[in-house]
């Protein structure tokens, strides 16, 4: 099989659906995140600590429900502690990041030591068993974790652009100090806003472990920060997020698919995602518009 038809098969389009998902919900949380003004780096690190959660949980339980809901959970936490540091705290928010995500690279290590003896990977789970004899393609494009992104993007999108709620996060990350003179509780929106988006990388956390059927220490491998980069050239808004990562995620696949049907070493194949990511970031630096005008603000 040539490599043409590599690129054009089912396994491709199939693998790429599978990786957009933790970069989708990680691009979505920064997007809520960012929108209400809270600069949040902190994506891979909550994408790392969701996964071992829903793996234990789901180890512990023998149920995937219980492992997606302590992901999620998770997730959630992790944006809550960030929230707090940050819009209650006034910690600085890149401070705030780099620090969980060390945290997570580090405690989810020493985690797996303890809890299963390895500091290398978690015990096999079984995951969502779903669809099976199926064709690969449709299995994949009727996954409830690839149905749920979908959804909640939408979701998101609209949430954002029709809703009161949404009205007063953009508020909060447009004009913090306007938004609080007409009374608007900043702290509480932006806090809530943290925690929600990381409720929803928590998601893509959890359905990348429950994809590999275990926890790999660094499994993330830079997802949260390429989708960072996709909430940037989305300019903040889920639909472009969403398109951007699949973007990432087609490349990704391609790294993948492309091992063995060339002989350029794999490690030249792996950067490919990461090459694109600095070539889409100086792309978007020239256009006009920008960031929230209250990005990393506080109200006065």
């Amino acid at each position: 099989m040539s490599a043409l038809d590599v690129i054009l098969s089912g396994t491709m389009l199939a693998q790429t659906a599978r990786m957009t998902i933790p970069y989708g919900c990680a691009a979505l949380g920064g997007v809520l995140s960012e929108r209400s003004g809270v600069v949040n780096i902190a994506l891979e690190g909550t994408l790392l600590a969701s996964a071992l959660a829903a793996v234990a949980a789901s180890h512990a339980s023998g149920s995937a429900l219980v492992g997606i809901a302590a992901g999620v959970t998770c997730g959630a936490a992790v944006g809550l502690v960030h929230a707090l540091l940050v819009v209650r705290g006034r910690v600085d928010a890149i401070v705030s990041g780099i620090a969980l995500n060390l945290v997570a690279a580090g405690g989810t290590r020493f985690l797996l030591r303890a809890l299963y003896g390895s500091s290398s990977n978690s015990p096999r789970i079984q995951g969502l068993r779903f669809g099976e004899g199926w064709g690969l393609l449709a299995r994949t494009l009727l996954d409830p974790f690839l149905l749920t992104t979908l959804a909640v993007v939408g979701a998101s999108a609209w949430m954002l652009a029709r809703t009161r709620f949404g009205l007063r996060l953009r508020a909060c990350g447009e004009d913090p100090s306007a938004a609080q003179a007409v009374g608007v509780h900043v702290v509480g929106m932006r806090t809530a806003a943290v925690a929600l988006g990381g409720a929803v990388t928590g998601l893509g956390g959890t359905a990348l472990a429950y994809d590999l059927h275990q926890f790999q220490a660094g499994m993330s491998g830079g997802r949260g920060f390429i989708a960072l980069a996709a909430v940037i050239v989305s300019g903040w808004r889920p639909w472009p997020a969403a398109a951007a990562c699949l973007a990432f995620a087609a490349l990704d696949a391609l790294q993948i698919v492309l091992q063995n049907q060339t002989k350029l070493p794999s490690q030249v194949l792996a950067m490919l995602p990461f090459v694109a990511t600095l070539v889409a970031l100086v792309l978007v630096s020239k256009r006009r518009g920008g960031p929230p005008a209250g990005l990393g603000k506080h109200p006065a």
